[in-house]
């Protein structure tokens, strides 16, 4: 044993907490430890979706479905702050015969909103829409590119959510809860299905628009299930991950000499205390030896032909949506499970010109349009489309009334928070194309007809990625948990 092999080992011996517990685990102290602590010393593996035990040594091996699955594997365009669909997909010619009028006290008795006060006014669409392709589909001027990819889309009109407030409706969306500490939906998918490409993360997370989501990064977050199904953030422009590179003077051979020790004593720990989190760290370290070399080879996109930047736009070492959008592609094409791109600044208030529907949304359709069409197309046109389920949508939708803080009328044009009604759309991945399912009233404020909850847009995702939203569990604190909770149906008249 050489000096450094000597340090490792010793500095392993010293008491810590990890130590104090594995000497507290034994007789019945350790059960009624167990038991306190819940899932982590108890339950890894015990609701493997397949019926069998996890493989602890390899939790990402890909497993079996529960039934035949229509998609592989997910890309989720998470718009982060809600479009407003009355601007977007959801043309609404009363709405604009309205327009300047006082909103009926019928439309805010009882209502919460984020911002609305007093008597606001009606609020007409603020953009030309026109009807495109075979399915007829009514999209904006905001949304060129999109709009001749329509028939390859399911839109669902009568989306609706029980949160008003960016955070919790995010968390809801993309956890099941508005609370923190629930497993993301990426999690629950790589939990259940494991990944096809073990040099990768199964679940890869692109932030684009300049911040994190408002619910911060517990949104792709693993929650009580273990660390290595949580999301790993990505980046477009310098190290695509960080700390990825070995230090200065730290060679791959020295590097992999030392995550062999370090997992060496790892284990050893596994077989004295069996906590399962502790193979979820060796196999976090293995991972990581082996982005080492997958995930620069991926990330770089300067060997794409010219062609493909020109549709997507994007350019090589700067950070945007277009760039994200093509790492989803060359991630796909890899076997990556589930790959989420959020791009923020979608608040459409009108209490500053960066928000407003006239200048920041502005801005962000055409952030977002060239690149997202481009993804689909690429997709199709490599195959790709028919087993990759591409969603895209925000967390809640925009008011058909102005936004209105205490009387005070807004300079520029704004709508407020809605969680009655609101629009997202699905392709590839067994969705049906060319589709409008759901239907909102005269004015875009109710959903009047097959209404979507959000607990039952993450039914039908992991429906058709083959799995049981009831049957995809993980026991925590004492019962069973899932992403739907104890709600959500699957929405059968969108899947093919």
């Amino acid at each position: 044993m050489n000096l450094f092999e000597e340090v490792i080992y010793k500095n392993a011996e010293l008491n810590t907490r990890r130590h104090f517990l594995k000497k507290c685990l034994s007789g019945m102290g350790g059960l009624a430890l167990g038991s306190l602590l819940g899932s982590s010393l108890t339950s890894c593996g015990s609701n493997d979706p397949t019926g069998q035990m996890a493989d602890l040594n390899n939790p990402m091996k890909a497993l079996p479905s529960h039934f035949i699955p229509k998609a592989k594997r997910v890309i989720y365009l998470h718009m982060a702050g809600a479009p407003s669909q009355l601007e977007l997909f959801d043309f609404k010619p009363e709405l604009q015969k309205l327009n300047g009028l006082d909103c009926p006290p019928s439309l805010l008795e009882g209502k919460r909103f984020a911002f609305i006060q007093g008597t606001p006014q009606m609020l007409g669409p603020q953009y030309q829409f026109k009807q495109y392709g075979q399915s007829g589909a009514w999209v904006s001027d905001r949304l060129p590119y999109f709009s001749q990819n329509v028939d390859d889309v399911s839109f669902l009109k009568a989306m609706h959510t029980d949160e008003f407030n960016h955070a919790p409706a995010q968390l809801l969306m993309q956890t099941g809860s508005a609370r923190l500490g629930k497993p993301s939906i990426g999690s629950w998918v790589t939990y259940g299905l494991g990944s096809e490409n073990q040099n990768l993360p199964g679940f890869v997370v692109f932030v684009s628009g300049g911040t994190t989501p408002s619910a911060g990064k517990s949104i792709w977050g693993s929650g009580f299930l273990p660390t290595v199904y949580q999301g790993v953030q990505c980046r477009s422009k310098g190290d695509p991950v960080l700390y990825l590179s070995d230090p200065k003077g730290v060679s791959r051979e020295l590097r992999e000499k030392t995550i062999d020790i370090i997992n060496d004593i790892n284990r050893q720990q596994y077989q004295e205390v069996g906590d399962p989190e502790i193979m979820t760290r060796i196999s976090q370290y293995e991972m990581a030896f082996k982005m080492q070399v997958s995930v620069p080879e991926t990330m770089d996109i300067s060997d794409e032909p010219k062609y493909i930047h020109e549709m997507y736009g994007t350019e090589p070492g700067k950070s945007s949506f277009a760039n994200n959008c093509l790492l989803a592609r060359r991630l796909a094409e890899k076997g990556v499970r589930f790959i989420q791109l959020y791009h923020y600044g979608w608040d459409s208030h009108g209490s500053n010109q960066k928000e407003s529907l006239h200048h920041g949304f502005n801005d962000r359709c055409q952030e977002v349009d060239k690149p997202m069409s481009a993804l689909l197309q690429d997709l199709k046109q490599r195959g790709l489309l028919d087993d990759t389920l591409v969603i895209w949508g925000g967390e809640f939708g925009r008011t058909p009334m102005r936004e209105n803080r205490g009387g005070k009328e807004m300079k520029f044009q704004g709508r407020d928070h809605h969680l009655e009604a609101f629009t997202i759309w699905m392709a590839g991945g067994g969705v049906k194309p060319g589709l409008s399912y759901g239907e909102t009233d005269e004015i875009g404020y109710y959903g009047i007809k097959d209404r979507v909850h959000v607990h039952d847009l993450q039914a039908t995702i992991l429906h058709l990625l083959g799995m049981d939203h009831e049957k995809l569990t993980y026991q925590f604190q004492g019962r069973d948990f899932r992403l739907t909770d104890v709600h959500g149906n699957v929405v059968e008249k969108i899947i093919a």
